[in-house]
């Protein structure tokens, strides 16, 4: 059962505000509970904290974060089903959803505290020519600074903790901006690391307004800013965020090639199904374009079809439910209008369509035009859309012919074609055999073009929050 209130932190420490944020029950629509908002000046406040404690953060050994990390880790565990509960419930996920998120937490909080002991540098022979004769040198990294992290509402656990855990790896202060539909999980992160012994003022977590938030963009005290979320708020906050360096996991419309080789095409429509329309399509790596050869098509189409028909919709707390509710009514009306435009277009609705209230059906359509919104944009939502193709590199041009790249999926057993494929498509991550919705939380994960710039995954974020410091020695004559 969700708490009456949840507090939010400001360096370490509970806050109870008398400004309340309503989460609501996606699924219901009746108030779950409420959090404590932050004003700007409690936001004032937690970056100075941030700032104060950051020589005390850079001074603890890594054994001494490890331990942090791994409480949270234990914690994690032993409030399993209460954190996919608080998941199920603010953000509308099947619940099989939600405690596979919760899984998630867990391991990139282990990763992170394994990867706390390696943080090292490198000796350099700088001796390339006569003029460096008798100079070495060695390097190390050492924390940025305080970070600003803003986490989105699709992933509120997994999301938040691909932010929060390699900076305790790396001995980073942080401000955090959980997404206002989905803060709680967020919030229980930040009870479990107010158990910890870490400096005062070394986190604060603090849901607040978007007009209250300005903040943890454009202040100087803040040495990175990590932004997960819309395409178009997050090239914003950029354009905003001044010297600070950014990292921006954005969206995708992500495509799936199932070429003519593909043996087991029961097992391709199982993994296209679920990418595609897991936790309601409410993923920037989920399925959105499928390119199927042309050999195999009608097989695959009718397969594909039959199945997902069969997903059952409704209350996520029921352990059947594959389709939940989207996280607001607003964007199933946006997301059914985009779906009545292809149509108009001229595509095909081959099953779903329908929109009442939260729920969307999980909907296919085929020949879809090159412009409507569903093939250009992100959808966002329970919806794929069928192409068929004859030649593999004109299959590779389309998945191309977007403005984003985060990662691509291709079922193929041609080892040219998935090396080709890893060399020209323009994502972040291709991958061979499997949807593009496939992540694991140690592997770099981002994109390129309109989806962003940087890599999540905990080593790779950690290089982000921390900078090289170079020492040069010359030996005495």
């Amino acid at each position: 059962m969700l708490k009456e209130k949840y507090p939010y932190y400001l360096a370490n420490e509970a806050i109870f505000a008398n400004d309340d944020l309503v989460v609501t029950d996606k699924y219901t629509g009746a108030t779950a509970t409420r959090v404590a908002m932050a004003d700007a000046a409690a936001i004032d406040r937690a970056i100075a904290a941030a700032e104060n404690s950051q020589p005390a953060l850079r001074k603890m050994a890594p054994y001494e974060r490890q331990q942090i990390l791994n409480h949270c880790v234990l914690q994690f565990e032993q409030r399993f089903e209460e954190l996919a509960e608080a998941l199920c419930i603010e953000a509308g996920k099947p619940i099989r959803d939600a405690r596979g998120e919760v899984s998630r937490l867990i391991d990139t909080f282990r990763i992170a505290a394994e990867e706390s002991v390696r943080q090292n540098g490198e000796i350099m022979n700088l001796e390339i020519s006569p003029r460096a004769k008798g100079y070495s040198a060695m390097y190390k990294r050492v924390p940025i600074g305080p970070c600003s992290f803003i986490s989105p509402f699709n992933f509120p656990l997994n999301l938040t903790a691909h932010k929060v855990a390699p900076a305790l790896a790396t001995g980073c202060s942080f401000v955090l901006k959980p997404a206002s539909r989905t803060p709680i999980g967020a919030l229980i992160i930040g009870e479990i690391l107010s158990q910890t012994k870490l400096p005062k003022g070394a986190f604060s977590i603090l849901p607040c307004s978007r007009d209250g938030a300005d903040l943890f963009t454009t202040d100087h005290r803040l040495k990175l800013l990590s932004f997960t979320g819309s395409p178009d708020v997050g090239w914003a906050l950029k354009a905003k965020a001044g010297k600070k360096p950014v990292v921006l996991e954005l969206g995708g419309n992500a495509a799936c090639i199932v070429d003519e080789d593909t043996q087991d095409l029961d097992n391709a429509v199982e993994r296209i199904i679920f990418g595609a329309f897991y936790q309601s399509g409410q993923s920037c790596i989920g399925v959105q374009r499928i390119m199927v050869h042309e050999s195999i098509y009608k097989a695959f189409k009718t397969k594909f079809i039959k199945k997902v028909k069969a997903l059952p919709m409704g209350d996520p707390k029921d352990e059947h439910t594959f389709i939940g509710p989207m996280i607001a009514e607003s964007e199933a009306i946006r997301l059914k209008s985009w779906i009545d435009e292809a149509i108009a277009k001229g595509g095909t609705l081959l099953t779903g369509g329908k929109q009442n209230g939260v729920f969307v059906e999980a909907t296919v359509l085929e020949k879809v035009a090159k412009d409507a919104l569903l093939n250009t944009e992100e959808a966002f939502g329970p919806v794929a859309i069928l192409n068929v193709f004859n030649n593999f590199d004109l299959a590779l041009k389309e998945v191309n012919e977007s403005k984003f790249g985060l990662q691509a999926g291709i079922f193929t057993r041609d080892i040219h074609k998935a090396h080709k494929a890893w060399e020209e498509l323009e994502v972040g991550g291709v991958v061979i055999g499997d949807v593009p919705s496939f992540r694991v939380d140690n592997m770099p994960y981002g994109g390129v073009k309109d989806s962003g710039i940087g890599r999540e995954g905990v080593r790779f974020a950690m290089d982000d929050m921390t900078e090289i410091r170079l020492l040069v020695i010359k030996a005495s004559t």
